[in-house]
């Protein structure tokens, strides 16, 4: 018997996965919980694994982007299948459900599924005008959008929701040196919520610098015993965890949303970090932080670095967010202007740690300083309270003994 395996719904506002990777080949036998391949949507990364024993055909490669719920391989368990495979890209397929012959193609469109193919009919071009990025240079969908050039049919809407809009009007024209390489959903959806944030919140940046040097010099004495008894490294993005709550304690407008006329305050934080991955950059949430010490805090904050790293961050670690704190310091950064998360009010960014002469007590002195600067959507924060936000989370740095630093 031939058993489906489809796309996945992995969310409400979800209808369209890309493939990332698949982990076996065209042709291969697999077992009931054997990995199959990882799909991705705009938010996350989603394993789909083998319910039956057989032999599997691919019916779409990696790459392409398909509908949720369409039909992306077929494991027969009427078949044994072989133990090492043949490549996918000589992997036929025909769906399980039988469907009118396709009409006749070049032979470079031959090896295009079904999706690649109704794009090209679709878009007026010759698969000779089109340079594939699939596996063996194959033709996905996204490398005709990338390509076509030719106005969308002015017939009824398909169901299938529309590629995201290019950044320019028309595709660039390519020279010798240049490839043409369709963004995956996450940087898609990325660049949408940063445009959508921009043309959507009134968003101002206050800066202030806190001395680190009371943060550090606590840090260093307790971070062995720290990391000895909790197996955790104690570092700095849990003492301004632990900052921005007591701050968003006094300033509530800095962790609420505004929804159409009205204004979401919420009881709980749900503190999102925004960590770089090779995908690009997500943000982890850290939720009810203000019930959280420095230990749940810090262990938290690796268990979602993990993930983030390893691709394995599912759409429920990312969901929500009251506020979200951005380290661009960890890369170099001395000063930014962090864009909104929305539809979070605030993000506040952390900057690279320098030592810089400054004046204490009438004197100049050299202390490691640090730039702090909070983005705040100005419909719903005024300039007050944007600044007394700032200035709070500067004086619990600046005297992080009020954070209670307990373990």
């Amino acid at each position: 018997m031939k058993h489906n395996v489809v796309a996945p719904s992995v969310g409400e506002s979800i209808t369209e996965v890309s493939i990332l990777k698949w982990a076996k080949e065209n042709g291969q036998q697999v077992k009931n919980g054997d990995l199959l391949l990882e799909i991705e949507s705009d938010k996350a990364t989603v394993e789909i694994v083998a319910e039956f024993n057989g032999a599997l055909t691919i019916l779409k490669p990696a790459g392409e982007r398909i509908p949720v719920g369409e039909v992306i391989g077929v494991i027969d368990d009427a078949v044994q299948g072989t133990a090492g495979a043949t490549p996918a890209a000589k992997a036929p397929a025909a769906p399980v459900a039988a469907k009118p012959a396709p009409a006749p193609v070049s032979a470079p469109a031959a090896g295009m599924g079904p999706a690649a193919r109704k794009a090209l009919a679709e878009s007026g071009l010759s698969s000779d005008q089109i340079q594939g990025t699939g596996p063996q240079g194959r033709i996905t969908k996204g490398d005709v959008l990338s390509a076509g050039t030719a106005p969308a049919p002015a017939t009824a809407p398909t169901a299938r929701p529309a590629a995201p809009a290019p950044v320019a009007a028309a595709p660039m024209a390519l020279r010798p040196g240049d490839r043409r390489v369709p963004m995956t959903n996450l940087r898609a959806r990325i660049a949408e919520r940063l445009v959508q944030a921009q043309h959507t919140a009134a968003i101002l940046t206050t800066f202030n610098e806190a001395d680190m040097s009371a943060v550090m010099k606590l840090r260093s004495q307790h971070k062995d015993a720290f990391k000895a008894k909790h197996s955790v490294a104690l570092g700095f993005m849990s003492f301004f965890t632990r900052a921005c709550v007591e701050a968003l304690k006094v300033i509530p407008e800095v962790n609420a949303s505004i929804d159409g006329r009205d204004v979401i305050y919420h009881d709980y934080i749900d503190m999102g970090i925004a960590v770089g991955s090779e995908r690009g950059l997500v943000v982890p949430v850290v939720r009810e932080a203000q019930t959280m010490g420095f230990v749940e805090i810090e262990k938290k904050i690796a268990e979602l670095a993990l993930k983030a790293r390893d691709g394995k961050l599912s759409i429920a670690d990312m969901s929500g967010g009251t506020f979200t704190i951005s380290n661009g310091g960890v890369y170099g950064s001395l000063l930014s202007t962090p864009i909104l998360n929305p539809p979070q009010s605030a993000i506040l960014g952390m900057h690279k740690i320098q030592e810089r002469p400054i004046a204490v007590d009438g004197k100049i002195e050299i202390r490691p300083m640090m730039y702090l600067a909070l983005s705040y959507d100005h419909r719903l924060i005024d300039g007050k309270g944007a600044v007394t936000f700032l200035i709070t989370v500067k004086d619990f740095i600046e005297h992080p003994e009020k954070l209670n630093l307990q373990y």
